[in-house]
């Protein structure tokens, strides 16, 4: 059987069950989901980054947020640039989750320098202290003895 060439009104509708299919796992609770369905839509050009802005700006779980941020880093030519001003509008939004998913994704974009990254503890001493082991004390060696010196019953050579 030959297979039937696709007329536009069904790559249309397949392409819309096919986005809200995905959005709707992107709001999924499961982190591993979620991120793989942002994935999946940082390759679908506008319809992507509509889906994918939508939920990090909405009132969603701070899983959600994330994952769409993933989805944000990954985008790919001419949205890149899109999805890098949607991260920085995000990084000066009020609320906290959005802006502290916007400056992590954006510090993994090299974008903003140490202002993102928490401080980093330098110079503090650590708890333990790494001190020298003694040598043991040398044991008193006996002489070892030789095959003649064991009983004749005990001689195997």
């Amino acid at each position: 059987m030959e297979r039937r060439p696709v007329s536009d009104r069904e790559k249309d509708e397949d392409s819309a069950e096919l986005l809200d299919k995905l959005r709707g796992r992107l709001h999924c609770g499961n982190v591993s989901i979620a991120r793989r369905a942002a994935y999946n839509l940082s390759w679908m050009q506008e319809d992507g980054l509509d889906i994918l802005k939508e939920a990090l700006f909405a009132d969603s779980p701070k899983v959600t947020k994330t994952a769409a941020a993933y989805g944000l880093r990954n985008m790919r030519g001419r949205m890149k640039k899109m999805a890098l001003t949607c991260l920085e509008e995000g990084s000066a939004k009020s609320n906290r989750d959005i802006r502290d998913v916007c400056n992590r994704a954006l510090m993994l974009l090299g974008k903003k320098g140490q202002e993102a990254s928490p401080p980093k503890a330098s110079g503090k001493r650590s708890k333990f202290k790494i001190g020298e082991i003694r040598a043991r004390k040398a044991k008193s060696k006996k002489p070892r003895r030789n095959i003649s010196d064991r009983p004749s019953w005990a001689r195997t050579r």
